[in-house]
């Protein structure tokens, strides 16, 4: 072969299987700009699966993150259709976050700061307990530290929307999406069962306004039902929940930086997998915290608070719905008893440490 009829040769000659040659034909070759109308069938699909789940959950009383996972579970086969994947994953990842981020227009620093040290002290014992027993549930039934951190977090803090937080920095590599599903939807019952008995159960034990209050706060998973069993008992007793809920959301940013510290130790991943794309706290977290700080130092209208509720609220509902889409049913029947264990143990002990704190200590 002669030299001048191929002059790059020797600069390719190590190249054995072609990276060099593909890279500059890339370089050379101008990226194709994708349309934004990729999105429009994944995003349109969750948008009506999610509208379904708010009319059901408007009409018919159905907790709306859990109309939304079911929803989204039915129609798991059009992830089947390539053109949907681009909008459900854009959804699944953008829209929970951002629906995290405007969580914090609920939150200030003084609705932490006035809940008390006492209260402090019992909820801070209740998001322990539930850490602790997802962790030793996961550890019993032969499964990843990192399932039982995602489990125990998200009972701790806010339930699903927790969850979403701690699945950004856990990672798809420790958990996947199929026992991330189930963990959503094992929330989602567990809220709903405790919106209905936990009332019951602070009535039956004759629990004042603060008692009843703590307990709803402190020992049920989601924003809306912890609020809205707490109102179940009284007005008063909603007040105070509303207070030991929004401490608990408060306390998100704490710990999934913990989380993302202790679970790089424990369970750590291969070199050089997933790590550029999990950072230590990620952005929306940081972006989450500057809203707390901003609605503590400056009194925003109320209906700005209403607003991002509700925005928040759809957001998070288009995210579970559309996450659900892209989660095989047949992983979640091989996930078994075992999967449900850490949400189940860790659902106890919140409420069994909460009672208790109520009891002994709240008067």
């Amino acid at each position: 072969m002669k030299r001048d009829a191929r002059p790059d040769f020797e600069a390719f000659a190590g190249d054995l299987f072609g990276e060099m040659v593909l890279a500059e034909s890339a370089a050379a070759t101008p990226r194709a700009r994708r349309p934004l109308s990729r999105f429009v069938p994944g995003l349109a699909i969750a948008a009506i699966a999610g509208a379904a789940a708010a009319w059901l959950a408007q009409n018919y009383g159905v907790p709306v993150i859990l109309a939304g996972l079911l929803i989204g579970l039915a129609l798991n086969f059009v992830a089947g259709d390539v053109r949907t994947h681009d909008g459900l994953d854009a959804v699944s990842r953008h829209g929970l976050r951002a629906g995290i981020v405007l969580l914090g227009f609920q939150v200030t620093a003084m609705q932490v700061m006035g809940m008390g040290a006492v209260p402090f002290l019992g909820l801070a014992l209740v998001m322990a307990a539930a850490l602790a027993a997802a962790l030793a549930a996961a550890r019993v039934t032969g499964q990843s530290p990192a399932i039982g951190l995602l489990a125990g977090g998200a009972t701790a803090i806010c339930g699903a929307s927790a969850a979403l937080a701690l699945y950004g920095v856990i990672g798809r590599e420790r958990v996947d999406q199929a026992q991330f599903t189930l963990t959503l939807v094992i929330l989602a019952a567990a809220s709903a069962i405790a919106l209905v008995t936990y009332p019951m159960l602070a009535t039956a034990l004759d629990f004042s306004d603060a008692q009843a209050g703590f307990l709803t706060g402190a020992a049920i998973h989601d924003v809306a039902q912890s609020i809205g069993a707490g109102l179940a008992v009284s007005d008063a007793a909603g007040a105070q929940a509303t207070v030991v809920k929004l401490t608990r959301v408060a306390l998100l940013a704490p710990l999934v930086t913990l989380a993302a510290l202790w679970i790089a130790r424990v369970q750590p991943l291969p070199a050089g997998v997933g790590k550029a794309r999990v950072p230590l706290l990620p952005g929306f977290i940081l972006a989450f915290l500057a809203l707390v700080a901003v609605n503590s130092l400056v009194t925003l209208p109320a209906p700005l608070a209403a607003h991002a509720l509700t925005a928040s609220k759809t957001l998070l509902l288009l995210a579970v719905t559309a996450t659900a889409m892209r989660t095989r049913t047949d992983l979640l029947l091989d996930l078994g008893w075992r999967a449900v264990m850490p949400v189940l143990a860790a659902t106890i002990a919140s409420l069994v440490v909460a009672l208790a704190f109520a009891i002994g200590v709240i008067p």
